[in-house]
């Protein structure tokens, strides 16, 4: 059976900071939670998304001392995201048009998971080599 809505293909949860958080402290998150990104939450409202490629590019290339630097000043910020009852096609439709890997999903303005290309990959075309990648890789395809 094919997946219909994204709730049946995200991750549920998420690995969050708040706005103050350190780069440090992210990177630490990410680490042990083998993850590549971390959602930025003031409260328990979603303000951003911090990837460790905005980490590495944005800040340690750019010389920002990763110990003083906060989440919120080099995450971005209003990320988009989807709905747990949208569609899988679109979130497909979302990834494709903004050029992005992840979505968080959210609902009532706070997250409840993740959804990845890999996630989608398995509900849509389980034989594809993403779906492939997606069940092997110690993160599930989502770093």
């Amino acid at each position: 059976m094919t997946a219909q809505a994204v709730r049946e293909v995200m991750t549920p949860g998420a690995v969050t900071v708040p706005p103050e958080a350190s780069l440090a402290q992210a990177a630490r998150l990410m680490r042990s939670g083998d993850v590549g990104d971390v959602l930025v939450v003031d409260g328990q409202q979603l303000v951003g998304v911090l990837t460790d490629r905005d980490i590495a590019v944005r800040a340690v290339a750019e010389g920002a001392d990763p110990l003083t630097t906060t989440a919120h000043s080099v995450c971005t910020a209003h990320p988009v995201v989807i709905g747990p009852d949208e569609p899988v096609a679109a979130a497909v439709t979302l990834m494709r048009e903004c050029a992005v890997r992840r979505l968080p999903v959210v609902s009532g303005g706070r997250p409840v998971g993740m959804v990845s290309l890999g996630d989608l990959a398995l509900a849509r075309d389980p034989d594809s080599v993403l779906a492939e990648i997606a069940r092997t890789a110690p993160d599930g395809g989502r770093a």
